[in-house]
């Protein structure tokens, strides 16, 4: 009879095959420490380990489970296009229907490209920038995350802030030449040399910091008056924060806007947008270069359509309760055991400081992970059955399928937790 598979025992095969054994950096919890635990199944808040364990999930993949894992809808969805066919390098009707359900709910964005990643959206919607106006210079925000391409990774937020690396080795300068890297919050003086500005609306990838007020309109104004296009990395944001986004939330509108996550439904699918004059540089119409093979997958386009038929203003609005709900749990249970902790909360969003006055930019993000009181805040979730992403500058995911139930269930963790760091 077999041996039951561990977690160790996976993670020792996949580090031998696999680049520090995981796909994607931050799953390697080399940041914590300890073995990364290897999912089995999930359903609704709830994933199960190889090893039975079952989590409270609060990462959700990181933002596109919004509505919990294995959705029957979505579920349903993805079977019955699965079984139509999984690719074909043709045009089909849900790329149609996605876009239109995109563009009908983003005011300003006329037309939108469908690609398999934010990485793609980004890369993509920057090229287009500079295609569009004629210019190379890109700035960007310290402690902001807009994929791995090389023109984008400097001063990035997310994993490159998580494992405390400035850029990454195999970018060279050249790529690098045109990117200015500048504070979160502050709004740069913006040059005629610049093709555009690229900016989380609301920072998510350096813990949760939203935008000071101002800020975005800042943006907006200093972009106009240099002829800069405005892109608003919505990756995260995107169809999370609101029925339209952060663009929608905060009354200001950009030029492109770069999706991903909740528009895939869980399945590989991101989209650069904006609007129609820009968009139209992109070939086969314009001389701006963009393509890809697996590009409005079938698969995927079913997932994400049957994603955001679900989200209408009501689902928001019980989002934004539960996410408040949790939120004032938690800096409860915080204050309650002496821990000095930030709970910012942004919409449907939220996340954890380990700070005395609030975030606004990286420079407070580094200092709250800096404290060293993540590993351990992070792994005594995790022994009480809740799991939370494996760094100090993600944010929390709690969805739809968070009930009562699970967000007291986070509380009490989180609670208990703190008081054995607030002890030492």
């Amino acid at each position: 009879m077999a041996e039951p598979t561990t977690n160790e025992a996976l993670y020792a095969r996949a580090c031998a095959v696999t680049p520090g054994g995981v796909n994607s950096p931050v799953r390697a919890f080399r940041s914590v420490g300890g073995t990364p635990y290897f999912v089995a199944r999930g359903e609704g808040p709830w994933v199960w380990d190889v090893e039975g364990r079952r989590y409270l999930d609060l990462v959700q993949s990181y933002g596109p489970a919004i509505h919990g894992h294995a959705h029957p809808r979505i579920v349903e969805a993805v079977q019955a296009a699965a079984g139509e066919g999984s690719t074909f390098g043709a045009p089909t009707e849900r790329e149609v229907l996605l876009a239109e359900e995109i563009t009908g709910r983003v005011h300003g964005c006329e037309q939108v490209r469908l690609v398999s990643s934010g990485t793609e959206a980004c890369m993509s919607a920057v090229r287009v920038a500079r295609g569009a106006t004629g210019r190379s210079r890109v700035v960007l925000f310290e402690g902001c995350y807009h994929g791995h391409s090389d023109g984008l990774l400097a001063g990035g937020g997310s994993g490159v802030a998580t494992l405390g690396l400035p850029a990454s080795a195999g970018v060279p300068a050249a790529a690098v030449a045109d990117t200015l890297v500048v504070p979160y919050n502050t709004v740069p003086e913006i040059g005629e040399d610049v093709a555009c500005v690229i900016v989380e609306p609301v920072a998510a990838n350096m813990g949760l910091v939203p935008p000071a007020p101002g800020f975005l309109q800042g943006l907006r104004d200093a972009c106009d008056a240099a002829g800069a296009l405005l892109i608003f990395d919505e990756v995260i944001t995107g169809f999370r924060l609101a029925r339209g986004g952060a663009s929608a939330f905060y009354g200001v509108t950009p030029d492109l806007w770069c999706f991903g996550k909740v528009i895939g439904g869980g399945l590989p699918l991101a989209a650069f947008g904006g609007r129609r004059d820009v968009m139209e540089q992109l070939a086969p119409l314009g001389p701006v270069y963009q393509a890809g093979t697996l590009s409005g997958n079938p698969l995927a386009t079913a997932a994400g359509l049957a994603s955001l038929a679900m989200l209408d203003d009501g689902a928001y609005e019980e989002l934004g309760a539960r996410v408040a709900r949790l939120a004032a749990g938690l800096a409860s249970a915080l204050a309650a055991a002496g821990l000095t902790a930030q709970v910012p909360v942004v919409g449907t969003l939220v996340g954890v400081f380990f700070a005395g006055e609030p975030v606004t930019d990286y420079a407070g993000a580094k200092a709250s992970a800096d404290t060293g009181l993540f590993p351990a805040f992070m792994h005594g979730l995790l022994q009480r059955g809740v799991a939370v992403a494996p760094g100090a500058y993600e944010i929390l995911f709690p969805g739809l399928a968070h009930g009562d139930a699970e967000l007291d269930l986070v509380v009490d963790a989180v609670g208990a937790v703190a008081k054995e760091l607030a002890a030492g």
